[in-house]
């Protein structure tokens, strides 16, 4: 059956060789067991997360493609799935995880809320969508997803992977892969390098407040 798999369509084996000679590439070898042993980072976000637990135990069982090893550290895993609602005080440190993945990594949004943002989309905290902020490779539609329609966003990446090819990959060539740059929390949100302003802003006395109001007013006039 590997030996089907590998075999590069029109190069003719003999029957009675099929089964122990395989005439591929190097692309297609290479891919082949790149897409079967992915190790996907151990982190959830919300509901997505409890369907990715279900997804990992006996019932439907990751290692029938080689992903069983979800890995707690961001320098082991080359798959992040996530799963769950992001909001805009997590996505900074969902970005430094991404960074810190070794290449070649890719990414699944699972769900409503990782895609577009969900039914939060238009909340003050949530991101619409962390492809925003991240080259997403597999969307999955659901919110939450179930079990089967993570493992199809798992093959989905599969295949993705088995088209690639070594010399047009970013992580081979010469040039050094940038860092994502790391976002302050959403434009709508504080930035941290104004923790003294916010803080002078928001505990000035409330008669001071009335009277910049009335200012402002009177000048709207």
């Amino acid at each position: 059956m590997v030996g089907n798999d590998l075999n590069n369509h029109g190069v003719d084996i003999p029957p009675e060789l099929k089964n122990q000679v395989a005439v591929t590439s190097l692309d297609k070898i290479y891919n082949w067991s790149r897409s079967n042993s992915l190790w996907p980072m151990m982190f959830g976000l919300a509901c997505c997360a409890i369907e990715m637990i279900c997804t990992a135990a006996s019932r439907y069982d990751l290692s029938r493609f080689g992903m069983e090893v979800m890995r707690p550290s961001p320098r082991q895993a080359d798959v992040m799935i996530v799963s769950g609602t992001v909001t805009k005080k997590m996505i900074p440190q969902i970005v430094r995880l991404y960074n810190q993945m070794s290449e070649p990594k890719y990414v699944i949004a699972m769900g409503a809320c990782a895609s577009g943002g969900g039914p939060f989309k238009e909340g003050y905290n949530v991101v619409p969508g962390v492809d925003k902020f991240l080259p997403v490779d597999v969307y999955i539609a659901g919110c939450p997803p179930t079990p089967q329609g993570l493992l199809h966003g798992l093959i989905t990446l599969q295949k993705k992977i088995e088209q690639e090819s070594i010399p047009n990959t970013r992580w081979y060539m010469k040039d050094p892969v940038p860092a994502i740059p790391v976002p302050l929390l959403g434009p709508d949100l504080f930035d941290p390098r104004k923790t003294d302003l916010i803080y002078a802003e928001t505990h000035r006395p409330i008669e001071v407040v009335e009277e910049d109001k009335l200012e402002e007013g009177g000048q709207n006039d």
